[in-house]
């Protein structure tokens, strides 16, 4: 089957996969889409919702969806590094004998990962970035596709350990959930109070995603694309000479170039979801705002006027 043939084929799928989520979710389409792209882009995601927003259920009807294995981690201040990377235990014929933990799954929702000590949320980061985990001097890899979608409350931030930036660069995309509207809250409280339970199919298997990812990948983009998403993180650099007005004025850091990669892989994903054989800049404007949120840091002039990440954004296409 030839790259295009593919891409066709992943345009179809996409739309089913959509209507399968729809199912159960009802709105939310650009949450849906962005944690999408981030599978396909063998990225992971931040969401950033008050409690209530079906994030959970959202991710679980996005792994029945895509055929693959789902775990839950409920983090706490009390949670150990191998509550969820697993232990060693001595069994019956004294020999000692490793029991995996829930991070051996393909998608693995860490909930309220701000809830945690610094050392447990480390454990989380090898997993993350080299798709492996290191117990007891053992390297055990972790099945593909591999995909990690961590929750944040930004409420309640009493009591919480805020994710370090070095942490907070390994996910792709950061996402905001906002309220329901009024119409979708209706139908909403329509659907959760019947007795009607509705079945999601599995669209995929673990090795589809994985060929899918790879023909993504492999998408030609053309250089004047790659320069201007280039471009657009070096503006948020205050320091840097190409630096925008509004970044010097509201904004410390700026996002580095792992932003750079993750807005052209998210870009190639976005165009493939459209059935485009190439990206162009709408695209990479496109997921533009979910890269670069989590890895702008403002001032304290930013905060006391109101400035938000996402006008900053906005500001530099």
């Amino acid at each position: 089957m030839s790259d295009v043939a593919i891409i066709e084929n992943f345009v179809k799928k996409y739309t089913a996969l959509k209507q399968e989520v729809a199912k159960v979710i009802i709105g939310q389409d650009d949450v849906v889409n962005q944690i999408l792209i981030s599978i396909f882009s063998g990225g992971h995601s931040l969401l950033i919702g008050v409690p209530g927003l079906a994030k959970t259920l959202m991710v679980n009807t996005i792994a029945q969806a895509l055929g693959l294995n789902f775990k839950r981690i409920q983090f706490t201040p009390d949670l150990m590094p191998s509550d969820i990377l697993g232990s060693e235990i001595l069994d019956e014929n004294r020999q000692f004998k490793f029991i995996k933990g829930p991070i051996f799954s393909n998608i693995v929702l860490a909930d309220e990962i701000n809830r945690t000590p610094p050392k447990t949320q480390a454990a989380l980061l090898e997993a993350m970035q080299e798709r492996s985990v290191t117990v007891a001097g053992h390297q055990y890899k972790l099945n593909l596709p591999y995909f990690v979608l961590a929750t944040q409350n930004p409420i309640e931030q009493e009591g919480t350990y805020p994710l370090p930036e070095a942490q907070l660069d390994r996910f792709m995309f950061a996402i905001n959930l906002e309220y329901p509207s009024f119409q979708e809250e209706v139908d909403v409280v329509k659907a959760t109070t019947t007795d009607v339970q509705m079945t999601v199919n599995s669209l995929f298997t673990a090795q589809e995603i994985i060929d899918f990812q790879n023909v993504i990948r492999r998408i030609p983009v053309a250089d004047n694309v790659i320069e201007y998403g280039v471009s657009l993180v070096a503006k948020t650099r205050p320091k840097a000479d190409t630096a925008a007005e509004i970044v010097k004025e509201f904004v410390d850091w700026g996002a580095g170039p792992r932003a750079s990669q993750n807005l052209i892989l998210a870009a190639k994903t976005h165009a493939a979801t459209t059935g485009k054989f190439s990206p162009d800049i709408e695209n990479v404007q496109a997921v533009a705002t979910g890269i670069l949120r989590h890895r702008i840091i403002k001032n304290y002039k930013a905060e006391a006027e109101g400035v938000t990440d996402e006008k900053i954004i906005q500001s530099l296409f």
